[in-house]
């Protein structure tokens, strides 16, 4: 397969990026004349090097991290510093995006050693709170919510994480654009006829949000783990100690890579230096009812309350 090779410049993650397949998601131009940070190459079977094993997964070597998508491409992401794929027979430019802002991008950063969270952020009066859990809690949903009351969106599914000059937890943009079940636009009044759905996932759509951007670093204000629970309304509780470090853990984007690629001593350094001054939250949502409007009240009053202690 050729592919035209063409030369594109943006900036999300954190991160000045050079690509040879264009990601119209980013809409985000890097200043003339800055230093790139990732080069994504897009190259032919005679000029690659990708091994991957014959199990299914990725493939860690010491600075590289491979894994294919059958029919699709082969995708190796190397020194915090490289995306290279391969296309193959039945290659969807559209599909592989999706790898390369999500999967891609998230085993990247850990080469950084920056932290990748898996969730949504909202901006909300000059800081960051992400939001996080596992598939199906309401995530983006619950983002959603927050852009609909007004406020903006840092990040949807890959959360950077990186602390500023003076050792300040800070959450990257990444792009404007979320993914939504057909289920949350239903509930919140959205034709799915307007937007596109994702590849291979019929129900779940993109939906772009230029508009409620936020595209500048911003320091992180708090973290909320969501659940799903056979409760009857939601309920809020404040985790501490050691229960902070799992959520951080749980939910660091490709998380199970940590130990293969020798960071789990560095996450738990990594992870205790933003516990220091960012607070964690757990809630848990009733499993029957669309409640992202409740909580983002509920949300908004714990903010509320931790501001009113600064």
């Amino acid at each position: 397969m050729i592919i035209t090779k063409k030369n594109y410049a943006y900036y999300a993650f954190g991160l000045n990026i050079s690509s040879e397949l264009a990601l119209p998601e980013l809409d985000c131009p890097v200043i003339p004349d800055a230093n790139i940070d990732v080069f994504i190459r897009v190259l032919g079977f005679s000029e690659s090097a990708i091994q991957l094993e014959s199990k299914r997964g990725f493939t860690v070597y010491k600075d590289e991290v491979a894994f294919g998508v059958p029919n699709t491409a082969l995708f190796s992401i190397r020194n915090g510093k490289e995306i290279i794929i391969v296309p193959l027979e039945d290659f969807d430019k559209e599909r592989v995006r999706l790898y390369i802002l999500g999967t891609c991008m998230g085993v990247l950063l850990m080469q950084r050693q920056i932290l990748p969270l898996h969730g949504s952020a909202i901006a909300v009066d000059g800081k960051a709170y992400a939001i996080v859990g596992n598939s199906g809690a309401g995530k983006s949903t619950l983002a959603s919510a927050f852009i609909n009351k007004g406020y903006k969106l840092i990040s949807d599914d890959v959360i950077p994480v990186t602390f500023s000059d003076k050792s300040i937890p800070v959450v990257q943009p990444t792009y404007p654009q979320q993914k939504l079940w057909e289920e949350s636009l239903n509930n919140f009044g959205m034709d799915t006829r307007r937007y596109q759905p994702l590849f291979e996932r019929e129900t779940k759509y993109s939906i772009p949000v230029k508009n409620s951007f936020h595209n500048q670093p911003i320091p992180l204000g708090g973290i909320f783990e969501l659940v799903k629970g056979n409760v009857g309304s939601i309920e809020v509780r404040k985790t501490d100690g050691l229960e902070g470090f799992r959520i951080l853990l749980h939910h660091t984007f490709r998380g199970s890579l940590l130990q293969r690629l020798g960071l789990k001593e560095w996450h738990f350094i990594y992870s205790s230096n933003i516990l220091k001054g960012v607070q964690t939250f757990q809630l848990t949502r009733p499993i029957s009812e669309f409640t992202p409007y409740n909580l983002v009240s509920k949300i908004l009053d714990i903010m509320k309350e931790g501001n009113s202690n600064d």
